[in-house]
């Protein structure tokens, strides 16, 4: 056995194609971001990948007899130690399948929370991930158990084989789970006061989104010079990463990278990560980036504006798309989709590697937050106690001084939340 084999687990991804389920994505497209997630964490080796089609799922097995048969015979000739299941597996099922291949089984939250645990940089980051993977490992400690008790004989007076054992291990999950809590409620009231102090700046917040290597931290690294790690894989950042930049012929602003958004999030993940979009909540301007080559990329586009607004991102929020990876287009669908974005308003074709069309881009976002901040003076009676903790609650007080009817206050706010005032 080589060295380069010692270090790097053999694996093998597989797509089942569910012909029951009706909200199934396109097999290829889904395979090859599956592909793409294995190849996000270092130590693993891709050795093959394919679609399986069902009719539907077979509860303890997950495959039919004959097509886990024919698996184990593949997985057996290329020496695979870990299959990726691109989709939910019940614990019964792994078990069972781990049973027949004799490998390591992990389902597409599994591998995702692989991924996370290996990139977070933060310490959010590391304490979301924690309670993340404590959370998923507990449904499955308690559901992969439920056998034992079945097979327990007797007259009942004695628990069943490991139940003490499971509870015992409920026990510590949940021990852990509630230091965690703690100690990222300590972490967020950190983070609630750096936004309350960069709120007080006068620098507008641009939020660069979108699905998961689309280009985001590539552009982010152009724009501002840093060295966010940006590479071809999906979840390279996972962090929000802030840097400061100043736009030619308008405003300085912040700049923040956001994690990627991708399909069928797990449902842990979702809420252990929604403090990293924080960010997004606050920003004066969207910046959305669609990786314009991929054959899926309308669908990803579709994905994260429903995340958007599953975030409580309103519609009128100040957006513009950007299509960016121009460099990876064949040169006759290049020159049609430059026409395109011609035509379309608040739309940008660009390639962040190579810096074309960033000029027109950064001129937009000048446009865009040209005083997008401004300051008002205001004077609240003592009875307007709900605008006035509307007011704080958003940040935008900057000095407050009690008068002998009320309070004076300068503000330093954006056009929409002017307006937003006026309704309350």
């Amino acid at each position: 056995m080589t060295a380069h084999e010692r270090l790097h687990t053999r694996a093998w991804v597989l797509h089942p194609d569910i012909k029951s389920d009706e909200d199934r994505r396109a097999a290829k497209p889904a395979l090859d971001e599956a592909v793409a997630l294995a190849a996000a964490l270092p130590d693993l080796e891709v050795i093959g990948a394919n679609i399986v089609p069902l009719p539907r799922a077979q509860p303890g097995l997950l495959f039919g007899s004959g097509k886990i048969a024919e698996l184990k015979q593949t997985f057996s000739e290329n020496k695979i130690e870990l299959v990726l299941v691109d989709g939910p597996v019940t614990p019964v099922q792994q078990r069972n399948l781990e049973r027949e291949w004799k490998v390591k089984l992990l389902d597409r939250t599994g591998l995702i929370l692989e991924i996370f645990s290996d990139r977070a940089a933060t310490r959010e980051g590391v304490l979301q991930v924690e309670m993340a993977a404590l959370s998923y490992q507990r449904t499955r400690l308690v559901r992969a158990w439920t056998h034992l008790e079945r097979q327990r004989g007797g007259l009942g007076f004695v628990g069943g084989p490991g139940e003490t054992q499971i509870e015992a291990d409920r026990r510590a999950i949940d021990t852990q789970l509630v230091r965690l809590r703690r100690q990222l409620d300590k972490v967020i009231k950190t983070r609630g006061l750096h936004r309350a102090a960069r709120a007080k700046v006068p620098y507008p917040i641009v939020a660069l989104v979108g699905y998961t290597n689309a280009g985001k931290s590539t552009l982010f690294n152009r724009l501002t010079g840093a060295e966010v790690m940006a590479k071809d894989m999906l979840f390279a950042t996972l962090d929000p990463t802030m840097r400061r930049v100043q736009l030619p012929d308008g405003p300085e602003v912040i700049l923040s990278d956001t994690v990627g958004f991708v399909s069928d999030l797990p449902t842990e993940l979702v809420a252990a990560f929604r403090a990293t979009l924080e960010e997004v909540l606050g920003a004066d301007l969207i910046v959305h980036v669609r990786d314009i080559s991929h054959p899926e990329t309308a669908a990803q586009a579709a994905e994260v504006d429903s995340i958007l607004s599953s975030l409580g991102v309103e519609q009128d929020r100040p957006q513009i798309e950007v299509w960016n990876k121009l460099d990876r287009l064949p040169e006759e669908e290049r020159t049609a989709l430059l026409a395109r974005a011609e035509r379309g308003a608040g739309v940008f074709a660009i390639s962040a590697l190579t810096g074309e069309g960033l000029e027109l881009l950064l001129q937009e976002i000048a446009v865009q937050l040209r005083g997008a901040r401004h300051e008002a003076q205001l004077h609240l009676k003592f009875e307007d106690g709900r605008k006035r903790a509307w007011l704080f609650d958003q940040d935008v007080v900057r000095e407050e001084t009690q008068t002998e009817d009320g309070f004076d206050l300068t503000v330093l706010w954006t056009a929409r939340q002017a307006a937003q005032f006026a309704a309350l």
